[in-house]
């Protein structure tokens, strides 16, 4: 694990330990890296109550509940699939908080990327019991740093909604 994975891993820890909050994910192209970092904190399974690692379009569908016609018209690196995963997460476990990332992290693209989604679009959504909050980012960087950097992107906005 990076130092800066594990840095923002503590930081959730002591943020949400003493709140009492249970986090879950719902992953794609981070593979379950975000629940890895997670649970390589001590004391996890007091504010982590698990992960889904839904890669293929099927697995959305069945384990989160997005619509077939969401990942039809949108694709699955899409706001509307991110936000469909984030509340069927959520939906699915006795989580306060979730995140859901899907992305395309290369080297070759999927076919979302002939839909003008270039290798390193990732999109990102966190949710609690009363808000969404949804964002793109556009990394750069190789496979691996790319997974990375979306690691990053959600351990930090988990940090940023459990204020």
């Amino acid at each position: 694990m990076t130092t800066i994975i594990k840095q923002k891993s503590t930081l959730l820890a002591d943020q949400l330990k003493p709140q009492k909050i249970m986090i879950v994910t719902a992953e794609s192209c981070t593979g379950g890296w975000v629940s890895e970092a997670i649970t390589a904190i001590p004391g996890s399974s007091a504010w982590f109550d698990r992960g889904f690692v839904t890669y293929s379009n099927i697995a959305k569908h069945e384990m989160l509940g997005v619509k077939l016609s969401t990942l039809d018209q949108f694709g699955a690196v899409s706001e509307e699939t991110a936000r469909e995963m984030v509340v069927g997460a959520l939906n699915n476990s006795h989580a306060d908080l979730s995140v859901a990332i899907t992305g395309i992290a290369g080297p070759g693209g999927s076919d979302d990327e002939t839909h003008g989604k270039p290798v390193g679009t990732v999109w990102f959504a966190w949710a609690d019991q009363d808000s969404i909050v949804s964002r793109q980012h556009l990394f750069k960087g190789d496979r691996a740093k790319v997974r990375e950097q979306a690691v990053v992107t959600a351990l930090e906005g988990l940090l940023e909604l459990s204020k």
